[in-house]
């Protein structure tokens, strides 16, 4: 098995993964900084636009097919960030579109984030009531 797969040192992947995690967050408070020094803009807005801009970027870089290039250097790096479920998505779009927009597209697509967004549900209603019973355990409530 170790002649068919490369080496590779994990401390060196973990040094990758983090500067492109690193570099994808870096990027993403640079349009948040610069977009709430426009007086009409507000903080939050600027954090829901810059967190846009990233995902339309993962987007097209992923259809440029840059996107993998950074995955394969950055590995978790590159998936961990909102970026890399933007990518997810859109090249699960891309592979499947000759089976048609419903059938293809559509459905492949929402293969990745049925999953997502159950365990996202599952687990937040979870930490609800962790919350809610330390709450009651501690008198804040």
């Amino acid at each position: 098995m170790d002649a068919i797969s490369p080496s590779s040192s994990a401390a060196g992947s973990l040094i990758k993964a983090f500067a492109v995690g690193g570099l994808t967050c870096v990027a993403g408070e640079a349009i948040r900084n610069g977009l709430s020094m426009i007086p009409s803009v507000s903080d939050e807005d600027a954090a829901v636009y810059a967190s846009i801009a990233l995902v339309v970027a993962a987007i097209l870089l992923t259809g440029l097919g840059v996107y993998d290039v950074i995955a394969r250097q950055g590995g978790a790096g590159s998936f961990l960030p909102i970026t890399g479920f933007a990518n997810a998505m859109s090249s699960a779009a891309m592979e499947f579109r000759s089976e048609g927009l419903i059938m293809g597209t559509a459905v492949k697509m929402f293969n990745v984030v049925g999953p997502v967004v159950v365990n996202g549900i599952v687990w937040s209603a979870a930490a609800g009531v962790l919350r809610y019973v330390v709450g009651l355990i501690s008198g804040v409530i």
